[in-house]
């Protein structure tokens, strides 16, 4: 088969003919239909922040296909099956597993980081890592559900605990940032602002049922938030950059007793609100990582039945062979994608 492989940082992936691998007990081996580039391959290809478990890997952690071969032990599964993968392999039996939080496993592993993942022809999956894709939701859609959809997914209902009618600021609306606007609405939020440097991010924001936008190069954003909200500041921020101004935004904007989920992964350290502010308003700066099976069948559900539309999400469709394009268009912002996608036909 054909696989595009990480060798080394700030290097092109290779594009190489390998063995199709076999599903061992308790696997399915999928025909991969399509692969979207997530900013977390910019993090191992290009800056080297997130290590690989081995070289060379195939990458690729958001991904969708159908069933090719089942191994031993699988019978919920048969050869045609349309299904999307969640990237995150856990052990089942630590205690955040047994907590229902699967995807902080003590031992985790991720597909396309720690394991092959999904930028290649054929790819192995546990059985239990995968859920039903409708006929109804192209292969594209279904992939990048899986992680730029699922991702703030999570952060805004699990970790964020949005409530219907509550203020929400969306810091950064890339490939995260705008779904987190269109999750936000249909969850019920009263208002969305969303704040980002880019024009066409915002105005992609705007279309997607954010209130109101703006950009923190151009003026104050907790200001503006205040006075958006009467001067009492945002119930929940979700902050989908990663870096520290844009973390120390999320915080400074809330109101006293509000919430700030932090998805954006980057290497600088997080810098906020003296104690003497962060305790007195008693405001919580919260972590949110990745998403379960579950959650993504949540979103397949939502996108079934025509209430999440992420059909706009999709920039680029590109061959496997054009996948270093691929990741440099998404690595410099050209033409600002939300979700540039691999697709095997």
């Amino acid at each position: 088969m054909k696989a595009a492989r990480f060798y080394e940082v700030g290097k092109p992936l290779v594009v190489e003919d390998i063995s199709t691998p076999s599903p061992e007990k308790g696997e399915i081996l999928l025909k991969v239909k399509a692969c979207g580039i997530c900013g977390s391959d910019i993090h191992i290809a290009y800056e080297g922040i997130t290590p690989t478990g081995f070289q060379p890997i195939i990458l690729g952690h958001e991904f969708s296909g159908e069933v090719f071969e089942v191994g031993e032990g699988v019978e919920e599964w048969t050869a045609g099956d349309r299904a999307v993968v969640s990237c995150i392999l856990s052990c089942g039996q630590c205690l955040n597993c047994l907590s229902g939080r699967q995807q902080v496993c003590l031992q985790r592993r991720l597909l396309g980081v720690h394991l092959n993942g999904g930028l290649a022809e054929y790819a192995v999956v546990p059985a239990g890592n995968l859920a039903r894709l409708p006929d109804n939701i192209p292969y594209e859609q279904g992939a990048i559900l899986t992680d730029a959809v699922a991702t703030p997914y999570h952060g805004l209902t699990r970790r964020g605990r949005l409530m219907p009618g509550e203020t929400v600021v969306v810091v950064g609306c890339g490939g995260l940032g705008i779904h987190a606007v269109q999750l936000a609405r249909i969850l019920g939020a009263g208002m969305i602002v969303a704040v980002d440097v880019s024009e066409v991010a915002l105005e992609r924001a705007r279309a997607q049922g954010a209130d109101l936008v703006f950009r923190p190069d151009q003026g104050d954003a907790v200001r503006f938030i205040q006075d958006a909200t009467g001067g009492m500041g945002a119930d929940l921020a979700i902050e989908c950059v990663g870096k520290q101004k844009s973390i120390a935004l999320s915080v400074a904007c809330l109101r006293v007793g509000g919430r700030a989920v932090v998805v954006g992964l980057g290497g600088e350290p997080i810098i906020t609100l003296p104690p003497t502010e962060f305790v007195r308003r008693e405001v919580d700066l919260i972590g949110a990582y990745a998403f379960t099976v579950r959650e993504i069948s949540e979103l397949i559900r939502l996108v079934a039945k025509g209430s999440l539309d992420i059909s706009g999400s999709i920039s680029k469709r590109i061959p496997l062979e054009e996948i270093n394009e691929g990741l440099e268009a998404l690595y410099n912002k050209v033409g600002d994608p939300v979700r540039i996608v691999i697709t095997m036909e």
